[in-house]
């Protein structure tokens, strides 16, 4: 295993579960929590500059979305001017560079995807939300992502649209404080026998769509042929049954490994994805991957840490939250990003080192956005420091999410309207 991430790795050698959790649980340790390595800084000058292109952007956005185009003429230029508005703001405020761009907005490739997945959805579902929908996409994408990282042609397969599907019908169920525990272990018993290939009977709808998406991986990956496609979707369900036990707003850190579980629970995540884009990786892949999950999985534990804690879910983050500032613990994920990172230099394929880019760049920008709208847990010497590492200054940032929270279902709307173009084209 690749050791120079840190020592925590190399003492966890065999690739299983508890392993990979021990290692980079190690890795966490190592990391420092007293340094913000973060080197860029970004003049009010040049803040001001991408704050405008950025307002530009969404202003142009937001004027799309008040008239869904309705012909396919209308569609045609609606498209090219979002593309375009899109890439002048991904250029000028983000910093993206042309490589960047052509992977993103290369004909066919992710924006295909989104409106096959849509009409997927739908088909599949008719009563499904928007909301739901969207969550799905935005996996089926980083999907997507992983399948260039391999070199392997960006599309949407019957795989990738039924992992994708079960995060609103198995995640944000077991995440429901309103269903009662003992409902979701019994549904979490059945689950299991389906997915280690057991013929078991629905006990209502919602049961029915998830083993019919079970059903679309058996029928891409065949279980002689590819198991560990089949135990890693065992383990993502273990450790979601484990996260349960995060359900306990009395608990002490001492009670709970917040740590550990939710470290499994994201790195099982991505290692699934891995294993249904590629049906096999390698040893190196799966280490990354796993990381990497664990890393997300953080940050969006970070970025709910108040709604978290409102709720009663144990993470490090709510665990922390009104008993000590959250900068030490921020700062060591900042950290252990940058070494998670260093492991994906396993991918030699010609577009990886632009994902390396996106995924690096998204991360930080992930932790960044999510310690500026949670400052008032912060101390002020830390959030001024970490907002000249930021090019938006973070009350631009909250205006923006503030103004146009409500945005969502006119993007799906929106999205709808090219499925439906395509659908006709067919």
């Amino acid at each position: 295993m690749p050791t120079t991430a840190g020592q925590g790795l190399a003492e966890h050698k065999d690739g299983s579960i508890g392993d990979l959790v021990a290692g980079f649980s190690a890795l966490w340790w190592e990391s420092d929590t007293g340094t913000l390595p973060l080197t860029e800084t970004y003049s009010d000058s040049q803040r001001s500059s991408r704050e405008a292109h950025y307002q530009h952007f969404v202003d142009t956005m937001s004027e799309e979305l008040k008239r869904v185009p309705r012909t396919r003429e209308q569609r045609g230029a609606t498209r090219e001017r979002i593309m375009s508005a899109f890439g002048e703001f991904a250029r000028n405020a983000l910093g993206f560079q042309e490589r960047h761009l052509d992977l993103l907005l290369s004909p066919g490739g992710f924006t295909q995807v989104g409106v096959e997945f849509t009409q997927a959805a739908r088909r599949f579902d008719p009563t499904v939300t928007a909301s739901d929908i969207f969550q799905a996409m935005r996996n089926a994408w980083a999907m997507n992502g992983l399948q260039a990282m391999w070199g392997l042609p960006v599309t949407l397969t019957p795989s990738i649209f039924a992992y994708s599907m079960l995060y609103p019908y198995t995640d944000n169920y077991l995440d429901d404080p309103t269903v009662n525990v003992e409902t979701k272990r019994s549904f979490n018993r059945r689950f299991a026998r389906r997915l280690s290939g057991e013929d078991v009977a629905p006990s209502n709808a919602h049961e029915r769509n998830i083993y019919e998406l079970v059903g679309m991986i058996e029928g891409q990956y065949q279980r002689s042929q590819y198991p560990q496609v089949y135990d890693s979707l065992l383990a993502i369900h273990r450790a979601q049954e484990k996260s349960l036990l995060l359900l306990n707003r009395a608990a002490s850190p001492y009670e709970v490994d917040a740590l550990g579980i939710s470290f499994e629970k994201g790195g099982a995540s991505v290692l699934a994805d891995g294993y249904l884009v590629a049906g096999s990786i390698t040893e190196a892949q799966a280490e990354f991957l796993f990381g990497y999950g664990t890393f997300l999985q953080l940050a969006d534990d970070l970025q709910d840490v108040m709604t978290d804690s409102r709720d009663g879910l144990q993470t490090i983050f709510s665990q922390t939250l009104g008993r000590w500032p959250l900068d030490a613990v921020t700062n060591r994920l900042f950290n252990y990003g940058e070494k998670v990172m260093q492991l994906a230099e396993c991918f030699d394929s010609p577009k990886a080192d632009t994902l390396r880019d996106l995924m690096a760049n998204s991360g930080v920008s992930l932790v960044m956005n999510a310690a500026g709208a949670a400052r008032e847990f912060y101390g002020d010497a830390y959030i001024e420091e970490l907002e000249t590492h930021s090019p938006f200054r973070f009350s631009f940032l909250r205006e923006m999410r503030e103004k146009h929270a409500g945005q969502h279902g006119s993007l799906m709307r929106m999205i709808e309207a090219f499925s439906r173009e395509e659908a006709v084209s067919e």
